[in-house]
């Protein structure tokens, strides 16, 4: 009987063991694409990457690829975590930043920025901006029936007569901010700190045109590439999942190089 006990006692302690406690490991090729990416793209956090992995078919929880992610250290940009959700479709807004060029010559960047994607529909740049300047890019911005309801936008003085008379003719209504208020136009000033977090912090423009082709370029990865928090970590121009059957991950180097954009290839 004593044996039969023992017997019966190492029986069930073996039967009754399970797995491993915690998470399924991760695959050892996943690991290294995390840490390619942020090797690649030290601008990146976590978010950034999470999305990108998403949009390659590889399910992740964000916080493992934090943990797989290369430390930098440079501490995270903030995340902004405000959004607009009433009438986004009919909303713009727009705003002005600086430049300055190797010379050190001021340029002058508009930015017509649209709600509901994020989608950057309109940009120019000049060295001396005016109020027909500025409604002139208001109509390039808006042709024919494209108009949004509202127009976003602080009370600079380029915004004179002349744009005022320009915006009220295509049947746009002007909100304005309070003085010296750029958290009420949170979009526009987003999107400002994005360029210049993202793009003209490492670059030095030459010239207006050298600049208009950096902005091209950033644009184009912006509204085809990047991943954004705001669109569930999806692109203003959708993306679509890439399943893992279609082949191996490969890196194609966006906006000179500075950002990366990750897709499946058959080799």
């Amino acid at each position: 009987m004593r044996w039969h006990r023992a017997a019966f006692k190492v029986f069930w302690t073996r039967r009754s063991k399970g797995h491993k406690p915690g998470r399924p490991a991760i695959a050892a090729e996943t690991r290294k694409l995390i840490r390619t990416i942020s090797r690649d793209n030290p601008l990146w956090g976590a978010p950034r990457i999470h999305g990108e992995l998403k949009k390659l078919g590889i399910e992740l929880a964000e916080a493992t690829v934090s943990k797989y992610m290369l430390r930098t250290r440079k501490p995270p940009s903030q995340t902004w975590r405000t959004f607009l959700k009433n009438h986004a479709p009919e909303i713009a807004a727009i705003d002005f930043f600086t430049v300055a060029t190797a010379r050190l010559r001021l340029l002058y960047v508009f930015v017509v920025l649209a709600h509901d994607r994020r989608r950057v529909l309109h940009f120019n740049v000049t060295d001396s901006p005016t109020a027909a300047w500025t409604a002139q890019q208001i109509s390039e911005a808006f042709p024919w029936s494209t108009a949004p309801r509202f127009l976003l936008r602080d009370r600079d003085r380029v915004y004179g007569a002349e744009f005022r008379k320009r915006v009220k003719a295509i049947g746009i209504e002007e909100v304005l901010t309070a003085p010296r208020s750029p958290w009420q136009n949170p979009f526009a000033e987003r999107i400002i700190g994005s360029i210049r977090r993202e793009c003209l912090d490492h670059v030095i423009a030459f010239s207006e045109a050298h600049l208009r082709r950096i902005l091209a370029e950033y644009f184009a990865y912006y509204h085809g590439s990047r991943t954004h928090l705001s669109l569930a970590k999806d692109a203003p121009e959708h993306r679509q999942v890439e399943s893992a059957d279609l082949g191996q991950v490969r890196a194609v180097a966006q906006v000179g190089g500075l950002h990366h954009r990750y897709t499946r290839r058959a080799a």
